[in-house]
């Protein structure tokens, strides 16, 4: 089969592949219909997250159509019409019964690598390099689905691939953004990002009653694109003093909750950045926190900031002194998708969460690599790129 695969720092190539195959009794194999990329896939591409090996295949966010089924498999069947959650888990143990699902501690099947890295082992993710599993990933017509009785959902018939398509990965992060955060009537949401996670975070925010929620990025078409699709306000911190303005937009007290959708390679402005670039670049420390800082800092007191955005390692100049003294609440997970997805499926049936929107490019698996030129440059108003195999 064709599948798009990391050939090295910013390389990517469509390549024969074998097609995949059960491998223990609770795998489904899925024909991906529409697979689509993800701003963490670019920090594979960029080389920042170790243990990648040539011909891997990318992708973890995916809909597609169940073709073959293991012998345990009770709650799916050939022709299903199915979202996989991005994070594999198994259900079962302790994290799972949580509702901890990117903690599970059977998903991942390398688990001493991120032992190492962070203490314990976390769950696995499609196409996201040997440290989370080492799975293929969904940029390939043909994908492996193992505990797909936990990790797979039928989609209702009255809700598009299209629609569908983003409960696998972006809403469910965005609206665990908001969850964690305990966002609820009244309150005032900031939201580092306007990419697919930072809309839905905004989206998920207004649906559970906030009074206002602003976006933040500097990309004007994304921040249009947010206003329209999603109604929430927006800042540009190019051209606003980002603490200033929503100070003067809180009556002084800053927002409830900060919620940052950026991640490791964080774009800033002033010296701090430069700093950051630098750090980062010669690998003195692995993550750029600009906007981590930024959300710590405006976050009123006794607030929630919430960290959405993928972190590899250690950071510098972290403002411990700011959340501790000022009370703030820090939280964060990899998503846990297994918990919100059936329920983002029925808000999409209803209307109340669309997604058509961020998929602003819409290509033949064939121009993957050109897929994700543009989607790494943001050329030509790139949100997200949907690849159909």
């Amino acid at each position: 089969m064709k599948a798009l695969c990391w050939q090295g720092v910013n390389e990517v190539a469509v390549e024969r592949v074998p097609d995949p195959q059960l491998v223990n009794d609770q795998d489904v194999i899925v024909k991906v219909n529409r697979t689509v990329t993800c701003g963490s896939d670019l920090h594979l591409l960029a080389g920042y997250i170790p243990f990648m090996q040539a011909g891997d295949v990318l992708g973890h966010e995916f809909v597609g159509e169940v073709v073959e089924v293991g012998p345990q498999v009770r709650h799916h069947a050939v022709g299903d019409r199915v979202v996989v959650s991005s994070f594999v888990s198994c259900g079962r143990c302790w994290y799972c019964a949580q509702g901890l699902y990117s903690c599970c501690d059977n998903g991942n099947t390398n688990p001493a690598i991120t032992e190492l890295a962070w203490g314990y082992p976390s769950g696995g993710c499609y196409g996201y390099s040997h440290a989370l599993g080492g799975f293929a990933g969904s940029h390939a017509e043909y994908i492996r689905v193992p505990f797909a009785d936990v990790g797979a959902f039928r989609i209702p018939d009255g809700v598009s691939d299209e629609r569908a398509l983003f409960a696998s990965d972006s809403a469910p992060t965005g609206w665990m953004g908001a969850d964690l955060g305990g966002v609820g009537p009244g309150d005032v949401v900031a939201v580092w990002g306007a990419g697919a996670v930072g809309q839905m975070a905004a989206r998920a925010a207004m649906l559970l009653g906030a009074e206002r929620v602003i976006v933040i990025d500097r990309f004007g078409y994304r921040l249009e694109m947010t206003e329209r699709h999603i109604g929430a306000e927006t800042l540009n911190y190019e051209r606003t003093d980002i603490d200033a303005e929503l100070r003067e937009r809180t009556g002084g007290r800053g927002p409830d909750v900060c919620i940052e959708a950026v991640g490791m390679e964080a774009h800033g402005t002033g010296p701090q950045y430069l700093y950051d670039q630098v750090k980062h670049w010669t690998r003195l420390e692995t993550d750029r926190p600009t906007a981590v800082r930024e959300a710590i800092m405006c976050c009123r007191k006794g607030g929630t900031v919430v960290v959405l955005g993928v972190f590899l390692g250690f950071v510098d100049k972290f403002p411990l002194g700011a959340v501790m003294n000022k009370g703030l609440t820090l939280r964060s997970a990899q998503q846990h998708g297994q918990r919100y997805i059936p329920m983002l499926l029925e808000r999409m049936e209803r209307g109340e969460l669309t997604t058509e929107h961020l998929a602003t490019h819409v290509m033949p698996l064939d121009q993957g690599p050109r897929g994700y030129q543009i989607f790494q440059k943001k050329l030509d108003g790139c949100v997200r790129a949907v690849f159909l195999p």
